[in-house]
């Protein structure tokens, strides 16, 4: 079993910038490939970044450019430029053992998820 505990989320005016942390606590977490994804209000949850064990990234195009994932073992940051309020979401960390790492329905463990707002 793997715990997931993000932070980091707030209100943020456009442009501006944000960082977000998830500490995995649990068998192997260092290990395994870790993502955020996210979920705008009224829309599913989508795919924002990943982060292998070996440091290996992955990125949303809609994000590419602007964030930056990186990891320390079991913790992974999400580093968020250049914020759009089109960003506004409530940010999910998460646990991939073996899969697609864009694929949400392929990862195993989640967090509570935390809140980014941005505004014009």
């Amino acid at each position: 079993q793997v715990q997931l505990v993000e932070s980091g989320g707030g209100f943020v005016q456009a442009g501006g910038s944000l960082k977000l942390s998830c500490a995995a606590s649990g068998r192997s977490a260092s290990s395994y490939v870790m993502g955020w994804f996210r979920q705008a209000p009224g829309k599913e949850r989508t795919f924002v970044a990943a982060i292998g064990s070996n440091g290996g990234t992955q990125y949303a195009d809609s994000v590419s450019g602007r964030f930056i994932i990186t990891r320390i073992n079991a913790v992974v940051y999400l580093y968020m430029a250049n914020l759009r309020p089109e960003d506004t979401a409530v940010y999910y960390c998460a646990v991939l053992e073996v899969g697609a790492w864009a694929r949400q329905s392929d990862y195993d463990y989640w967090g509570q998820g935390t809140q980014v707002t941005v505004s014009s």
